[in-house]
């Protein structure tokens, strides 16, 4: 045990500490948020918070072995990877295997068994951009080199999850490619021209489903029509109720309302409008602190890099995770429309669990040795 935490840096301890506080907290609100569902689904209330319980047992030991390979491992793995997990959101195009409630049929199932493949692509996404960037590194100033061959797999990898439904996921897919080009020191005109490209593509994908142009519609209106109540705002409108009722200091733990059947998706898109309603404002302050303390983190380790590889992975892996943290509790707040977005590390979901532990043990990875040290590894390879 000794050896495995083994670290010569505290940016390790801060980020390793920030997320095992944060998947126990997610826990205990689990268990609170899912028990009354679970036991009106099969008797059995602690069924869903079990389930996620095993699945971080699952991912802390891997967290804590990938924080102990070098950083040659990564780079050459990546393509694998890649390749690794885009036939695994394939998977979801399979009759029989593809899984989902009509909107979103981003999931695979095998037996009792549920997965989602784009968890894996964005961990995939965020090593492989990282390689290639860094091969590139002397190059990134045309942006023909910074174009190819990052974009077709990039619009690949997103077309693949939009073709599940999946918008909010997709979305936070294009943020880790923005997030690479930057911290790659992409020049800011060509990452623009990139942006403006994407938030034509997202505005015309958003017209394609009826479903997504209601919400789109209800959230500009500020679900000020009450004829949408009980249909396009009715999500939203019991997220506010939550957070109302939950005051400054909350109802107590376990003693929300609203998981009783009335809020959809209470532990998991919305369980942070449980987490008001229970621990009130002082709680919620309390989890967005902790995701300040994960970002902060994360910038702490980007700043103790000297090469690009190791600083475009931690980058993307923390917009990736900061990023969809503010999805989340925005949509929760109603700043945002409903896109399905989980709470990292605190909402119910065994693959997003899974995925954004591996994530961060990379991260560890790097935090673990300052790369000063002459035993790193950390060098480049020159640019082909």
């Amino acid at each position: 045990m000794r050896r495995l935490f083994a670290a010569e840096t505290s940016e390790y301890f801060l980020l390793l500490g920030a997320t095992v506080f944060l998947v126990a907290f997610g826990l205990v609100m689990v268990l609170s948020s899912s028990s009354i569902q679970s036991g009106a689904d099969g008797g059995d209330f602690f069924a869903r918070a079990s389930r996620q319980g095993l699945f971080a047992l699952i991912g802390l030991p891997i967290m804590l072995i990938l924080a102990r390979l070098p950083v040659r491992f990564w780079r050459r793995w990546s393509w694998a990877a890649i390749v690794g997990s885009v036939f695994l959101q394939l998977l979801v195009y399979v009759p029989g295997l593809r899984y989902g409630n009509g909107y979103n049929t981003n999931w695979i199932r095998i037996g009792p068994v549920t997965a989602q493949p784009s968890e894996f692509i964005k961990l995939a996404l965020v090593v492989w951009f990282a390689t290639i960037l860094a091969r590139k590194q002397d190059l990134l100033r045309d942006w023909k080199h910074v174009a190819i061959p990052i974009i077709p797999v990039a619009v690949v990898a997103i077309g693949l999850v939009l073709g599940g439904g999946d918008l909010g996921t997709a979305m936070i897919l294009f943020t880790i490619v923005l997030a690479a080009y930057f911290f790659a020191a992409v020049r800011l005109r060509i990452i623009a021209v990139f942006l403006l490209g994407a938030a034509l593509v997202a505005y015309s994908l958003s017209q394609i489903r009826s479903s997504r142009v209601d919400r789109i519609q209800v959230w500009l209106q500020g679900c000020t029509n009450p004829d949408d109540a009980l249909t396009s705002c009715y999500q939203t409108l019991q997220g506010w109720y939550s957070l109302a009722h939950g005051g400054v200091f909350g109802s107590g733990l376990g003693n929300s309302i609203v998981k009783w059947s009335w809020l959809p998706a209470a532990d998991n898109d919305f369980i942070f409008a449980v987490i008001g309603d229970e621990l009130g404002l002082v709680g919620a302050i309390v989890v967005l602190l902790l995701f300040v303390l994960l970002a902060f983190a994360f910038v702490r380790i980007i700043r103790m890099q000297r090469d690009m590889f190791p600083r475009v992975v931690v980058g993307g892996v923390m917009v990736w995770v900061i990023g969809q943290a503010f999805v989340n509790i925005a949509v929760v707040l109603g700043l945002l429309p409903v896109l399905g977005v989980p709470l990292p590390l605190v909402s119910a979901g065994g693959t997003a669990l899974i995925g954004t532990m591996a994530a961060i043990g990379i991260v560890l990875s790097f935090a673990r040795h300052h790369p000063d040290a002459a035993d790193t590894g950390l060098r480049e390879a020159p640019a082909r």
